[in-house]
């Protein structure tokens, strides 16, 4: 009996049980894993009598609600909305009103017991009815507030959220046009003014010699906002908010009042630039030094700013204000945060995330936290400056892709969550599951399974907050630029979810609601004029490829992965229009590195692979997706006839891996990405998997300055024979 209630409970919070794995096997989630899943979402499974309890509860809620918090509906379906009321109001007429997000308001008045009833139930003893309402109504797209009422008493109110049918896409590339664009990790990229980071200034820089060669679009790492008290916490895809900027990528030399003698005094003192120094020679990017010059610097400038500009009734100050009103809570947040933090780490206190801080400061809400940022105001104005700051400097950089005519000039990254020390997860624990963190089962990629440290959104707090955390997600990171890649996509469908202490295989998949969710990616994909693309790789059901498919979203293709059952590789040319093509990503060696195996040795090296056997079968694998590589490449006349056709001697040269790249190039996807990393020839790795301290992650930098790497002859020439074969395959 206590296992039917379990699985009952399991059923109503969307915990799936079985899938197929990347292998395409069935598997199972073991029962041990469903009683901890629905722990961590606040479910006492102890008794049967408390498993029952709790479904009477939650049944209970969903029909002492007359409206749902939220509905999507799209603009080509009938608005249909369920009602619930208990007996004796039924046959009382009752008036909908909606109040849409352009002012204008729009009304329908019924019946219930004359619309179609769907269920009822017994709550407390007394009779509830389910009805099925059609709103004759032609509501505009956008955000728009429901409420119900009878005799002029509003009882309920829910939002509506029309939504067009699918996502934006660009009316040249809606034409056919097919481009190429490059993908960068704006912090590997060197300069010859940069400190130690790529910056904006850097990235407006990449964006003008790329246009100048051909290139339609540059996308980018998350560039979300990080820790300035702890930099060394530096994964891009394990942020701190999701909806701000990472202020390391200011440059603070373009910043106005840079010039000014008191900040000079500051950036030219000696230990300033010995650190300078120091941080722009080093291989790796040392986030301590780059953050600890920035800090400095900018908070020299803001010092000048503030006096000049936003103390007083000047135009900078009215924007300023404007930036901060609009960023609301969720920007105030952040700001006292990074305030905060500083203030604990300046004390000498552990301060790594909220979870360490003192008990007063564990949470944005707390009475403490309020007198804080009232007895710090000027730090806490300094980090809302920062974020006005990087704002502006990320739009001039998307300004510069569009003057260049670019087709869609930046391609920003959203990472699939935020830390558990995050600010984001600080401002509202009722929405994240802390004690759980989402990851991958075993594939491919990560062999172990992978946790990711990232506790996920419980989806039926999404939805009782009417989707609100979500819709600020998309459109925040649809801001300047004219791409959204959505990392990791599956999340808008199902997670895995790893109970803290787990291993990563012990874990399972909980599901989200797919459909409203894509209905607000698609609305904000208009309202913002992006282009989305999906991150559909790894453990991938069927049913969201098609999905994403029927709602616009562009599927991401990694020719390595793109491979028949006899291990033959596919041509480029066979791809799904609608979507964007690429031969490596940053999860992924480079070409040399893949070619050479240098990937594998490194993961020999740090203990990445449980058994000797499953490395030479690594081995094995990769010899014979070479050899068919080279066979594909041959066999479409991709590379010339003195690049050798035998993998035991064929190594990595510019000419295979030129030919590569324009092989990719003559395929059907609509947008093609190449890694500059490809271009210089790397060998090393951005991302392992499945690392932490192993490997230096998220650190490497380029081999050449941004300056200098579009005047390569080889480089120059790459870029034209990649626009020529794209015209060749728009024709």
């Amino acid at each position: 009996m206590t296992q039917d209630l379990l699985q009952q409970l399991v059923e109503m919070r969307g915990i799936e049980t079985q899938y197929v794995d990347a292998w395409g096997k069935p598997a199972t989630i073991a029962e041990s894993s469903k009683a901890k899943l629905l722990n961590v979402l606040g479910y006492d499974t102890a008794s049967e009598e408390k498993i029952q309890s709790q479904i009477i509860d939650d049944i209970s809620s969903v029909w002492l609600s007359p409206l749902n918090p939220v509905q999507v509906v799209r603009s080509d379906e009938a608005i249909v909305i369920v009602v619930r009321l208990p007996i004796e109001l039924v046959n009382d007429e009752h008036v909908i009103t909606v109040h849409c997000e352009n002012g204008k308001i729009e009304k329908h008045t019924f019946t219930p017991v004359d619309q179609e009833m769907t269920t009822m139930a017994h709550i407390d003893e007394v009779e509830f009815h389910e009805y099925v309402v059609s709103l004759p109504l032609n509501l505009p797209l956008g955000y728009h507030t429901m409420a119900l009422s009878a005799d002029d008493d509003q009882f309920a109110e829910s939002r509506i959220i029309v939504a067009p049918k699918a996502c934006f896409t660009p009316e040249p590339i809606a034409a056919g046009k097919k481009i190429w664009g490059l993908s960068v990790q704006l912090y590997c990229v060197r300069s010859e003014k940069n400190w130690g980071i790529g910056d904006f200034t850097d990235l407006a820089t990449l964006i003008e010699k790329a246009a100048g060669v051909g290139a339609d679009f540059i996308g980018l790492n998350p560039i979300h906002a990080l820790y300035p008290a702890n930099p060394d916490a530096c994964s891009p895809y394990g942020p701190s908010s999701r909806r701000w900027l990472n202020y390391l990528y200011i440059d603070a030399s373009a910043v106005e009042c840079f010039d000014d003698e008191s900040v000079q005094a500051v950036v030219n003192a000696e230990e300033f630039q010995k650190t300078l120094s120091h941080a722009r020679a080093t291989e790796h990017v040392d986030y301590e030094a780059v953050a600890h010059i920035k800090l400095a610097a900018l908070k020299a400038v803001f010092d000048v700013y503030d006096a000049r500009h936003l103390r007083k009734n000047t135009k900078q100050n009215k924007a300023f204000k404007a930036f901060v009103t609009e960023g609301g809570e969720s920007l105030d947040m952040l700001a006292v945060y990074d305030a905060l933090q500083s203030h604990l780490k300046a004390k000498g206190k552990d301060c790594w995330g909220w979870p360490v801080f003192p008990e007063e400061y564990k949470d944005y809400h707390n009475p403490a936290v309020a007198k804080f940022k009232k007895a710090n105001a000027g730090n806490v104005k300094f980090y809302l400056f920062l974020q006005w700051i990087a704002a502006q400097q990320l739009e001039a950089a998307s300004s510069k892709a569009t003057e260049c005519g670019m087709t869609i000039g930046l391609y920003r990254d959203l990472a699939v969550g935020v830390s558990e020390g995050s600010a984001e997860i600080w401002g509202n624990k009722d929405l994240y599951c802390v004690d759980a963190s989402v990851g991958a089962p075993p594939d491919i990629l990560g062999p172990l399974g992978q946790n990711w440290g990232l506790p996920p959104m419980d989806p039926r707090k999404l939805y009782e907050q009417a989707y609100q955390p979500i819709i600020d997600l998309f459109a925040a990171n649809m801001a300047s630029s004219g791409s959204l890649r959505i990392d990791h996509v599956m999340a808008l469908l199902r997670l895995w979810w790893v109970v803290k202490g787990d291993d990563a295989k012990e874990g399972g998949y909980v599901y989200y609601p797919v459909d409203d969710l894509l209905g607000i990616l698609a609305l904000e994909s208009h309202r913002n004029q992006s282009l989305v693309i999906g991150e559909d790789l790894g453990t991938v059901p069927e049913e969201i490829r098609s999905k994403l498919a029927d709602n616009g979203v562009y599927s991401y293709r990694v020719f390595f992965f793109e491979q028949a059952e006899d291990g033959g590789f596919f041509s480029p040319s066979h791809y799904p229009v609608q979507s964007m093509s690429t031969l490596t990503t940053h999860d992924m060696p480079t070409l040399i590195g893949y070619w050479h195996c240098l990937d594998l040795a490194l993961g020999k090296d740090i203990g990445l692979y449980p058994t000797d056997d499953i490395l030479q079968t690594l081995y094995a694998d990769r010899h014979a997706n070479k050899q068919s590589i080279l066979d594909s490449l041959h066999g479409h006349h991709s590379i010339p006839e003195n690049v050798g056709s035998d993998v035991n001697t064929t190594g990595m040269t510019g000419e295979l891996s030129k030919g590569m790249q324009v092989h990719m190039a003559g395929g059907s996807s609509a947008l093609l990405s190449l890694q500059l990393e490809d271009w210089l020839q790397m060998d090393k790795p951005v991302n392992i998997p499945g690392t932490f301290n192993e490997y230096p992650n998220w650190r490497r930098k380029l081999t050449k300055n941004v300056e200098a790497i579009f005047e390569t002859h080889d480089i120059t020439e790459l870029a034209a024979q990649l626009t020529q074969a794209r015209k060749q395959a728009s024709a």
